[in-house]
């Protein structure tokens, strides 16, 4: 499934993880991570595991993922609690280096050894949190990791390690480094042939905002976000999603071709368009198929 939104809830507040069950999120991801202070750690492990295991059958939407320590603070005690539970997915932060996954990929098989699940669970690293990790972005195009379902990034652990004083230009923008950061999750990402997961938008009180910049990724190929409060989540949902008017022009585009068989190019709307234009038509509407938001329609009129 492509997820448009993956909300964070803080694993250690019963509250926010039934709101979170309720916010209509494609994924919620409870954080065992920077939410939770360090004191709370083991409590969160806990609520998270009993949360998983309390999940109704069959278990479908929203997928439930974990976001764990990194391995050398906890991580590896994170996954024996959450794994015997079947979480769909880990997001685990501080990935330096595709090989990282391979080896957490064969702490997974034990796990899933010990404990059978339905289905293996995903990977979902956060790949741009050290300057090392940025650099290694090529690597992951070249190392095939069955579990990967995505890949996203973040910037304010990125910044922290360059002994950044800010991540943002004076207009308030990703400075230079963090766009380019994030342009290398993107092409890592359809280079392994996995989702691009664009980061958080940090202020939850500016839904115009959150929706253009969710737009805007989605037209750049990223095919969903992070969300830190459950109000992001339709705003997101809604710009991951096809807009009525590209479906309209899809299946324009669809049926053009469809009445032309044979052809490479046809002309619509005084445009020539050719096979890519036909494979980005069809995209577009298994999208919305997959979203459930593609209605039974005949084809338009190509003319």
């Amino acid at each position: 499934m492509i997820l448009r939104s993956l909300l964070f809830v803080p694993g250690d507040s019963p509250r926010k993880l039934e709101r979170g069950a309720q916010s209509g999120a494609d994924a919620i991801i409870l954080d065992l991570e920077d939410s939770v202070a360090p004191q709370n750690k083991a409590a969160a492990r806990e609520r998270a595991a009993a949360f998983l295991a309390d999940r109704p059958a069959p278990r479908g939407q929203p997928q439930v993922w974990v976001r764990i320590n990194p391995l050398a603070e906890g991580g590896l005690e994170d996954l024996a609690a959450v794994m015997r539970m079947g979480p769909e997915g880990i997001m685990i932060p501080k990935v330096a280096h595709p090989r990282e996954l391979a080896e957490l990929s064969l702490m997974l098989d034990a796990f899933e050894a010990r404990d059978p699940v339905a289905a293996p669970v995903r990977l979902l690293p956060v790949a741009t949190e050290t300057a090392r990790a940025v650099l290694n972005l090529g690597a992951y195009g070249d190392i095939p990791i069955a579990r990967l379902a995505g890949l996203t990034w973040g910037a304010e652990d990125l910044a922290t390690a360059l002994a950044a004083r800010t991540n943002r230009d004076p207009g308030g923008c990703w400075a230079f480094t963090y766009r380019m950061a994030r342009s290398g999750c993107l092409l890592a990402a359809r280079a392994a042939g996995v989702l691009a997961i664009d980061t958080l938008y940090a202020d939850f009180r500016d839904p115009d905002g959150l929706r253009e910049d969710s737009r805007a990724a989605a037209r750049e190929g990223f095919t969903g976000r992070l969300a830190i409060h459950p109000a992001q989540v339709p705003v997101i949902n809604e710009a991951f999603s096809p807009a009525p008017e590209e479906l309209a022009h899809a299946r324009r585009v669809v049926a053009a071709f469809e009445a032309a068989p044979g052809t490479g190019v046809v002309g619509l709307d005084g445009k020539m368009l050719d096979i890519p234009h036909l494979r980005q038509a069809r995209a577009i509407l298994e999208l919305s198929q997959a979203h459930g938001t593609e209605a039974e329609k005949p084809p338009e009129n190509p003319g």
